[in-house]
């Protein structure tokens, strides 16, 4: 096994390629890009150095050369460290990875960027020495600006793989790791992509009630500790095309019974936007449009969902006790019953999930944090609450209680970070202390 990674190869130049190769560059690594053609991969590296902040340096872009796939085996043969970045498809990688298997030099380590699909089903029946160092390395976009890496192993994954990758890319690129299992969607877009979807599905149920986007992302954002966008800004920023692809490969593979399958696909109102090719801030609108006046000023609007016309955006107002989680959660309003049914949902959700996609709750909070902007992860925002409140709350509406929130509450304890956050709950039910980030 190779003590430091010196050259990295990526294979795949679109955006989170290129933004490997730049993260790897900027940390003094010698960097092979490739993609279907020379040129593509070329322009992605300038792609890196352009715009009002670029990612990279002149300097930093000089040590990335730019390559075709038809030139793999060369490009990757002295490679400490192949990344794969293509697309999302199982065949086309595991076509590539068998290339690689065969081109790369002993002590090299393989990793794939997917997201949606199992490592177990991209390394199923390759040599064993690449099952032995093959594991995924799932960035998050824009590369040199998130600080989440989900680092996750195959069934027969070294664990000193698993080590020198997390080493170097928490201290030399600077990424806040955390071990996730090969489950779909892993840890943060697990949680995330639930919140997301099922934020969709709740606003449709309470717009009869007078739910409007921007009540939604009022109470969705600052309360809450989530960025600024809210939900449905948040969607209009992604895209309703990807959402759409999101959820589907949720339906395909989220285990059966999982609560994540009532909301895996758009509900109706979505999926006419998407097939009008209404899909956000891309095809210049989604939920909300800002178009400039003649005197140069915004204008600022909101498709009407029940319409489906476009009116002049309003700025929702929130009472007091609708400004902080820990309360509007409880709060009776419709503000208060939207965050119950869906950031309460999550948090359960969540709760339910360890030891099922993470060990622990500490790799869960940290990827919210890192990989979403969450000020505080789910167990985090469960005691700031008070895990027995929360409980109680379950019970009352006849809901089952979670698996850790069961699992604290039978053990006694109150909470599930201790000694000012410098323990843990684990599943054993006892506490450790909390990793160093």
């Amino acid at each position: 096994m190779q003590s430091d990674i010196k050259k990295v190869a990526i294979v795949g130049a679109g955006t989170m390629g290129a933004g490997i190769a730049g993260v790897c560059a900027a940390a003094g690594c010698q960097v092979a890009l490739l993609d279907m053609k020379q040129d593509i991969a070329q322009s992605a590296i300038e792609r890196l150095q352009g715009g009002k902040y670029p990612a990279i340096t002149a300097e930093q872009a000089a040590l990335i050369s730019a390559d075709s796939i038809d030139n793999l085996e060369s490009a990757i043969s002295d490679a400490d460290w192949i990344c794969e970045v293509i697309i999302e498809m199982l065949q086309p990688k595991r076509d590539l990875f068998t290339r690689v298997e065969a081109a790369r030099k002993d002590g090299s380590l393989v990793t794939s960027n997917t997201s949606g699909i199992p490592l177990r089903d991209i390394s199923a029946g390759m040599p064993q020495r690449l099952r032995e160092e093959i594991a995924v390395t799932h960035f998050f976009n824009p590369v040199h600006i998130m600080r989440l890496l989900e680092l996750v192993p195959g069934e027969d994954t070294r664990p000193e793989v698993i080590e020198q990758l997390a080493d170097f890319c928490g201290k030399k690129l600077g990424k806040g790791v955390v071990y996730a299992k090969d489950t779909v969607n892993f840890i943060g877009n697990r949680i995330g992509c639930y919140w997301m979807l099922a934020g969709l599905h709740t606003g449709t149920r309470l717009r009869a009630e007078g739910l409007s986007p921007e009540l939604a992302d009022a109470v969705m954002s600052k309360p809450m500790g989530l960025p600024p966008t809210g939900l449905y800004g948040l969607i209009d920023l992604i895209g309703l095309d990807i959402m759409d692809s999101v959820a589907k490969n949720l339906a395909a593979n989220l285990p059966a019974g999982d609560v994540g399958e009532a909301s895996a696909r758009l509900p109706t109102i979505e999926q006419q936007l998407l097939e009008a090719g209404q899909l956000g801030r891309k095809t210049g609108g989604g939920f909300y449009r800002v178009s400039k006046n003649e005197d140069g000023s915004k204008n600022r609007e909101t498709y009407d969902l029940d319409t489906g016309n476009w009116r002049p955006a309003v700025v929702a107002e929130l009472n007091a006790d609708e400004q902080d989680f820990s309360t509007a959660l409880f709060v009776d309003s419709l503000a208060g019953k939207f965050a119950w049914e869906l950031m309460g949902g999550t948090l359960a959700y969540a709760a339910d999930l360890v030891p099922d996609i993470s060990d622990d709750i500490v790799n869960v909070d940290r990827a919210m944090r890192w990989g979403f902007n969450w000020s505080q992860g789910p167990f985090e925002m469960l005691d700031a609450i008070g895990p027995q409140k929360f409980v109680e709350r379950l019970q009352a509406e006849g809901k089952a209680v979670p698996n850790m929130l069961a699992k604290l509450l039978e053990s006694g304890n109150s909470y599930f970070y201790r000694d000012d956050n410098s323990e843990y709950f684990t599943v054993d039910g006892s506490y450790k202390k909390v990793p160093v980030e």
